[in-house]
This record gives C-alpha cells, structure tokens and sequence, in this order.
C-alpha cells in the first residue's frame, strides 16, 4: 500500500507557463521578442492559464474551481479567453470537479493558444475530517516563563475548538510519573516547550504566532477522525476509542496515544511575564487540561492493519483512576494517532478530547 499523505495527494500545478505565438509573429523583420514587429512590447505573443480560486485546502471532487488567463505582458485576457477543461470548452472561468483524477486546462485568446497543459490534480473525497492540533506544554508552576503559552492556548480557543492540550508539568505538584520519561523521549530541555503536533515547536513568542495552530484547522481534512466515548463506574474508567482512516491510508508504523487528564486544578503560578496583568506569582492560578496518566506507552501503542475493519479501528480501555486525580468530575480523555510516514517523525495526524460521560461520533466534512 502506497504511503499517501492527503496534503500530497493535492499537489497541483497552479501557474504552468507555456508559450505559443500567434499567426502573424513573425512580423516584418522588426520584431523585438515582446510585441508584433512595432517594437513597443505591448502586443500579446502567448498566454498562461492559472488557477485563481483558493486551492490552499485542497481541490476535491465536488470542488467548483476559478481559472484565469493572463498574457505575457501581464494582462488580463480572460473574459475574452476561451477555457477548456480536458478538451471541452467551459462556459465562463469556472468549472465544477465531478471525480477525483487529473484535469488538462488550457486557453486560447485570438488566435494565441496554450501550447501545454495546466494539470490540476482532483483528489477522491473518501472521508474527511474535523482537524483537531495537538499542543503538549511542558510546563511547571515554578516557571515564570510558562504563563506565556498558557495565555497563547487561552487566545487559539478564542477562535477555535480545534486544539487539544496536554498540560505535562515537571518539578511541581502536578508532576505525574510519567513527566520524566516524557521530557527524555521527547528530547524536551527548556521551559517553557509547546510541541505542536509531535512534530515542531511552537514558534516564539508564542502568542504572537497563534496562526500557527488556527491556520491548521481551517481546512478541515484530516485523513482520519477519532470518537471517544468515556465512562466512569465507582473507580473504574471505561475508554472507548474508535478511529476511521480515509482510503489507501498506510498504517506501517500507525500508533496510537491515550492519555488522562484533569481540568481545574489550583496553584499559584510563578510569573514574569507581562500576561496576566505581570502579576507574580499569580494566585489561584487555575491550571487546565494537566497529564494524569498514560493508558497507552507515550509514544503509543501500534494500530495493527490487521484489525482495521472497513477502515475502521476500536480499542477499549479499562483501568482505575490514576491516584492523583483530585476530581473525577474534571477527569478527560485525549487520543491522538501519530504516523511515522508522514513527515518521518512521530507526526501527531489528529487528536480529540471527550470528557466523562460524552458519547463522540466521527466528525465527518
């Protein structure tokens, strides 16, 4: 099975430039390469044909796309331009996508045609999905640096739901067991670290580059989605993780992460940052989505192929609630899914999180 990455399978050529001449080129002998023999290099001598709708998502079946047609002098022709699209006249610049494959669009102006194609690429709408970004925060309340990506995540979920936080303290009364396998797994040296995605860092400072988790939500095409359905009897959590995968997804080195996490946990918060009023230490300070415990290795636990059923995946975990939850009405569940394949690390694909007592369906686009 081929490893496709849904972002490559929509690679699309938007400005292939080709260049045609038209019958009278040739000119009287005159002609200085940029016009029709008078020299003036206003005349059109050959024509592109450019996508110009946004592509930034995606182009899928279903998709209406906007095309232009500019000359080499850089004007626009194209409401005087003729579009096909594989051979076919359009009517207009724009041409609704009916099947996933490859397009060849091409122009002509006068008697200036497009001496080759522009090729767009059409991808099959299979399934896509909600896209939730993962951000893990090492992070401890002696650090008085930290509350500056506390107050980055505070100002993303302004503006989106989409981000899923894990809150890994280290050094403080919130440290979990696992913290320091974490820091060493993960290669995590300073305070504070977001880790967006398993895969990078986010940019510093970092609520001055918050597009970098918005801007990752907006296209809403994940190649997978996740439903988690947790429960709570006496001291026994019941997790039910189900996971749906798009077509042709290659699960070679697929993993998947579960972990506990607690809501509204206080204390004071070293801080010498300008946010929250530079108050230091800030008191009270109300310390969300805090690692409890793992139910899966950290790095996760392999998604066999073998047990994906009509590209469908379930897994359920039973386990006692960990010791250090103060409240088990705070009590959440993430899951997040890492592939080795798509950028050579552990890339964190999509995440959820659910709290007790929600019964998640796919969010299916």
């Amino acid at each position: 099975m081929k490893t496709k990455h849904l972002f490559n399978l929509l690679f699309i050529a938007l400005t292939i430039s080709f260049s045609a001449c038209s019958s009278d080129s040739d000119g009287d002998g005159n002609n200085n390469g940029n016009g029709n023999g008078n020299g003036n290099g206003n005349d059109i001598t050959s024509i592109t044909v450019q996508i110009t709708s946004s592509v930034a998502c995606g182009i899928y079946a279903g998709d209406t796309v906007s095309f232009s047609v500019m000359g080499n002098n850089n004007i626009d022709v194209t409401n005087s331009a003729t579009i096909s699209v594989n051979g076919s006249a359009i009517t207009g610049n724009t041409y609704t996508t009916t099947q996933a494959g490859s397009l060849q669009v091409s122009a002509t102006y006068q008697d200036i045609s497009t001496t080759n194609n522009l090729n767009v690429n059409v991808a099959a709408d299979n399934y896509k999905f909600t896209k939730h970004v993962l951000v893990e925060d090492y992070t401890g309340t002696w650090c008085p640096f930290c509350p500056r990506v506390s107050y980055a995540i505070e100002q993303v979920k302004e503006q989106t739901d989409q981000i899923a936080v894990v809150a890994v303290h280290w050094d403080d009364e919130f440290e979990p067991s696992i913290a320091g396998d974490m820091l060493s797994a993960f290669g995590i040296t300073g305070f504070p670290t977001a880790r967006v995605n398993r895969g990078s860092d986010w940019t510093f400072p970092e609520p001055s580059n918050i597009d970098q988790i918005v801007d990752q939500t907006l296209c809403d095409n994940a190649p997978l989605g996740l439903a988690i359905t947790p429960s709570l009897s006496g001291n026994t959590m019941t997790v039910k993780v189900d996971a749906k995968f798009s077509q042709d997804f290659d699960f070679n080195n697929t993993r998947l992460v579960v972990m506990v996490l607690e809501d509204g946990l206080i204390g004071d918060q070293q801080n010498n940052q300008s946010y929250y009023g530079g108050q230091n230490p800030i008191p009270n300070f109300v310390h969300d989505h805090v690692l409890r415990a793992s139910l899966t290795n950290i790095t996760g636990d392999a998604i066999p192929s073998n047990e994906v059923t009509n590209s469908e995946y379930s897994r359920t975990f039973t386990a006692n609630v960990p010791s250090n939850v103060e409240d088990t009405n705070e009590v959440s569940i993430i899951a997040f899914i890492t592939n080795d394949n798509f950028t050579g690390n552990a890339f964190a694909i999509n995440a959820r999180v659910a709290h007790i007592g929600d019964a998640q369906t796919y969010e299916e686009n």
